[in-house]
């Protein structure tokens, strides 16, 4: 029939038209606005002001290059302890805030997801069936999958029944870029919170390590104070035998017996110390406190030399530093998708399915409907909204260039501040090491004098806490110099390198859409 060939003409036309409209969003979705994120200037300096070269037969722990990442990770292996190096590979096992972590890192990349989903149609299926009968006075009634009759008025009329099953399908084009922005905002964030994580695992490594050489001083404290407790009863005891004697008098004893005492006190509160330090340790590796046990030891940790390298790596180094850039893209990229938002919506819709009043007809080629369509929106007046919002970014934009600088800032003073932690105090701890071997001396001769009849006991007890007092004052220095050497490692980043965070390939391949219309099945978490 000539009348039919013309719809079918006019439906292939329509239909190419239609073609070609969607060829030409789909031209346009190339097109990104918004500005395209370039990394900010830091402050960085030539060298560093507090840097201590090591003489020619000096060896220590010198920062490598980025290639032996790997061999660099585990850092605190410059203390050569094995007990050190156990507890600290335990904090990827149980470490709580590292789990925690972890786990916001494994958020970001479901974000990025999410984000990432947008690209695509979204689709529904429909079906619905219902039967009705028409009232003698023109109303209908519909009786409903429960029974329940709705609307109607009484009387016969013409029973019907109606079966519907459709598909339906819409997709939003990304034509001005804004879910390519959202998209690497999230994957900015994602990488920002990878990060993060390296800076989390860094930080309860440092924490433990810093820890563990307390731990280790107050062992050295507790032999120097038991050697000190095993000195003064033998004094007290020669002290005793020469009152009886009448050699010296009641106070030479008393003082003797408070100076014994007074240490024997010093002895038991240095046990409180350590006892804390192994909780703290048992903590940081997921672990209760009546779980773990550290035996003391007599060995004795060396003080590491840890030269720095140029300070323009510690931007590559500190993972801190790394999140901070990483969330200035974060932030660039919202603005893109500000931007975005002042252009027109488009929104292309397609729905095809069967209809039919019977169920043997409905899958039967007359009972085919569809539709296709488009539809655009443009928003032409809200209030400054959109405006407003695109301030708003634009300023927490510039509130991230500023963080990340001062986050750069803080990194080279944490480095300035030990390396002179690491120059003064090796200079204070061979002044105190003199200053030991002087009191120790002066004790001695004291002593001697004492038992010679020529010095009262009181001055062999003033020589006696002098030569305690500064070889307590030497190892409270030895373990500021360990403290710093951890600190040190630390302000440089460890074993870390910016080359570490997963790339955007890597983070997108890690989470994968899920096209499965299936509701997922949940099990209960512990």
């Amino acid at each position: 029939m000539p009348g039919g060939n013309g719809r079918r003409h006019k439906g292939r036309r329509w239909g190419l038209a239609v073609a070609a409209g969607i060829g030409g969003l789909l031209a346009l979705s190339g097109c990104t606005v918004g500005p395209d994120y370039e990394k900010p200037d830091a402050p960085v300096p030539a060298a560093y002001k507090e840097a201590w070269k090591p003489g020619p037969t000096e060896t220590g722990w010198r920062q490598a290059r980025p290639a032996d990442a790997i061999d660099r990770g585990a850092w605190w292996s410059i203390f050569h302890d094995p007990v050190l190096d156990s507890l600290v590979r335990q904090i990827d096992i149980s470490n709580q805030n590292l789990k925690a972590a972890e786990a916001a890192f494994r958020e970001a990349e479901a974000t990025v997801a999410a984000a990432r989903a947008q690209f695509f149609p979204t689709a529904t299926l429909d079906a619905s069936a219902s039967r009705s009968r028409g009232s003698g006075g023109g109303g209908s009634a519909v009786v409903t999958g429960s029974g329940a009759v709705v609307g109607g008025g009484g009387g016969g009329g013409h029973i019907s029944n109606q079966f519907t099953v459709t598909a339906n399908a819409s997709w939003v084009p990304d034509l001005w870029g804004s879910v390519r922005r959202l998209v690497e905002g999230n994957i900015a964030s994602a990488q920002a919170s990878a990060a993060t994580l390296a800076n989390v695992r860094l930080s309860a490594q440092g924490t433990l390590a810093t820890a563990y050489v307390e731990l280790r001083t107050a062992d050295e404290l507790a032999h120097l104070l038991s050697q000190s407790v095993k000195y003064y009863e033998q004094a007290l005891k020669i002290v005793t035998n020469q009152y009886r004697g009448g050699t010296t008098d009641r106070s030479a004893v008393e003082q003797a017996q408070a100076q014994l005492e007074a240490t024997r006190a010093q002895l038991i509160a240095v046990q409180q110390t350590r006892g804390q330090l192994e909780h703290s340790i048992a903590v940081l590796i997921g672990k209760p406190p009546a779980e773990l046990t550290i035996p003391p030891t007599d060995r004795v940790l060396v003080v590491p030399l840890i030269p720095a390298d140029v300070p323009s790596a510690l931007l590559e180094r500190r993972p801190d530093i790394a999140a901070a850039e990483r969330d200035m893209q974060t932030a660039n990229a919202q603005i893109g998708v500000d931007v975005a938002a002042f252009y027109p919506t488009v929104t292309l819709s397609a729905d095809y399915g069967v209809s039919a009043s019977m169920l043997r007809k409905l899958f039967t080629t007359a009972s085919r409907i569809w539709s296709l369509g488009a539809s655009a929106a443009e928003t032409i007046f809200d209030g400054g909204a959109r405006n407003a919002q695109l301030e708003h970014d634009k300023a927490a934009y510039d509130g991230a260039i500023a963080t990340y600088r001062q986050t750069v800032l803080a990194g080279f003073q944490q480095v300035e501040d030990q390396l002179l932690a690491q120059r003064v105090l090796a200079d204070q701890a061979v002044a105190q090491d003199a200053a030991v071997k002087a009191a120790r001396a002066a004790e001695a001769t004291i002593n001697n004098q004492y038992l010679a009849g020529t010095q009262a006991y009181t001055a062999v007890i003033v020589a006696q806490n002098t030569a305690l007092g500064d070889a307590e004052t030497a190892l409270n220095i030895r373990q500021s110099r360990l403290v710093a050497s951890v600190a040190l490692i630390e302000a440089l980043g460890g074993g870390w390198d910016a080359s570490q965070i997963p790339s955007a390939d890597k983070i997108e391949s890690d989470a994968p859409l899920n096209f499965n219309p299936l509701p997922p099945v949940v099990a209960p978490r512990k």
